[in-house]
């Protein structure tokens, strides 16, 4: 019959260290920190197992990082050597994992998190789930996004998870590794420009220089846009259809733009006086479809 832990995995080592257990890569490790183990210090010690366990869950504890002196150190990195060829599938349930842990931590939207769900079930997993994720490249990453080009509202969702997942899995890789280089972000501006025309290729050049979560970038208005100050203020989102007065972190701020941000901003502003005078927009938005819609989803 099993024994249950009376320390909550967090108990006294010696005078002046504390000792934690845990599972890790299937196997128990008992690593420990310089702490004199008074109650004041295994409170915390206690919160912070609880956040290893998290972490590991979610595939983005480090080891080493955590415990840099562990004495077994090389036994780790040849276990972590050995678990290191993931599927991207694997990548993915970890993303979507840890994702999960921020809803529960109201940090994240619970749609967000479906949406991202959605869209890795479709079209990622289908398409690359079972390959290793380091071998993938970039050539196979944008012919997959270019079968789903054609559908303007999903395009950009389709092409924005994938991001959002690579950028975890990169994590546990040191240096990190952006899956788009500058020219790769250029390439994709372009065909944007070119396939779909001014206003869907302003909104993906605008997001590549300014990060804007696309919620934020959709909902973003003439009046929030300062041309002087070359700022704009991020106040509110828009979810599912719906705008929402608040942003995904619940923290209103304003961006100062850089230089290409600010020119590309200026020529949507001019298209969008333009549609304006057509008698063709009624809406205050700055980011809208070739017909001037608005965007309604993300």
């Amino acid at each position: 019959m099993g024994r249950k832990s009376l320390s909550g995995g967090v108990q006294a080592k010696e005078r002046d260290r504390i000792e934690f257990t845990f599972v890790f890569n299937n196997k128990r490790y008992r690593p420990t920190l310089q702490r004199t183990p008074t109650e004041a210090n295994l409170r915390p010690a206690r919160e912070q197992l609880k956040d290893i366990k998290r972490r590991i869950d979610a595939g983005t504890f480090t080891f080493i990082e955590e415990f840099p002196d562990y004495k077994f150190r090389d036994q780790v990195e040849a276990s972590s050597a050995e678990d290191s060829i993931r599927t991207c599938k694997q990548v993915f349930d970890a993303f979507i994992a840890h994702c999960d842990m921020l809803v529960e931590m109201n940090d994240l939207a619970f749609s967000t998190v479906d949406g991202y769900r959605k869209i890795l079930d479709s079209v990622w997993k289908a398409a690359i789930g079972d390959d290793v994720f380091e071998e993938i490249t970039y050539s196979q990453l944008a012919a997959i996004a270019a079968a789903h080009t054609r559908n303007k509202k999903t395009y950009n969702n389709v092409v924005s998870v994938l991001r959002c997942a690579f950028e975890f899995g990169y994590k546990d890789h040191r240096p990190p590794v952006d899956p788009f280089t500058i020219d790769e972000g250029e390439t994709i501006i372009a065909a944007s420009h070119a396939e779909f025309g001014a206003a869907h290729g302003n909104y993906e050049e605008f997001r590549f220089f300014t990060g804007l979560r696309q919620s934020e970038q959709i909902a973003l208005t003439a009046h929030d846009c300062d041309m002087k100050k070359g700022t704009i203020n991020i106040t509110k989102a828009v979810v599912r259809s719906r705008e929402k007065d608040r942003t995904k972190t619940g923290e209103d701020r304003e961006i100062a733009l850089c230089a290409r941000a600010l020119e590309v901003l200026r020529r949507q502003l001019e298209l969008r006086e333009a549609l304006v005078r057509a008698g063709r927009i009624q809406h205050d938005l700055v980011f809208f479809q070739e017909d001037g819609a608005p965007i309604l989803n993300v």
